[in-house]
C-alpha cells in the first residue's frame, strides 16, 4: 500500500511533497489564496479555468511568506487588512 502524498508550496513558491494535504488554495499567476471552497475559485474551476494555476499552501504563514494575499472573496477582512497595509500613501 502506497501513502497519499500531497503537493504544497513552500514560502519560496517551491514545490513541497506533504503527507498532509493542504489548508488553503491559492492561484500562482494572481498571487491570491484563499479558503478550498472559495465560491470564486470553484466558479473559475467549473468554467474550466484556474486549475492550471492551482496552488496550495499547508498554512496561511507560508501562504504570506510567499508573497500571496488573501481572496477577497472568501477572506473578506483578511483582505481589507490587507489592502490597508499595502495601499500606497495619499
Amino acid at each position: 500500500m502506497t501513502a497519499t502524498t500531497y503537493l504544497l508550496l513552500d514560502e519560496n513558491r517551491q514545490p513541497l511533497v506533504s503527507a498532509t494535504p493542504g489548508t488553503l488554495g491559492g492561484h500562482h499567476a494572481g498571487r491570491i489564496y484563499g479558503r478550498l471552497d472559495c465560491p470564486s475559485a470553484l466558479r473559475a474551476i467549473a468554467k474550466g479555468g484556474y486549475l492550471e494555476n492551482r496552488v496550495f499552501f499547508a498554512d496561511e504563514a507560508t501562504a504570506i511568506a510567499a508573497g500571496f494575499r488573501p481572496c477577497a472573496v472568501c477572506l473578506p477582512e483578511k483582505y481589507t487588512a490587507w489592502k490597508r497595509a499595502n495601499q500606497p500613501d495619499r
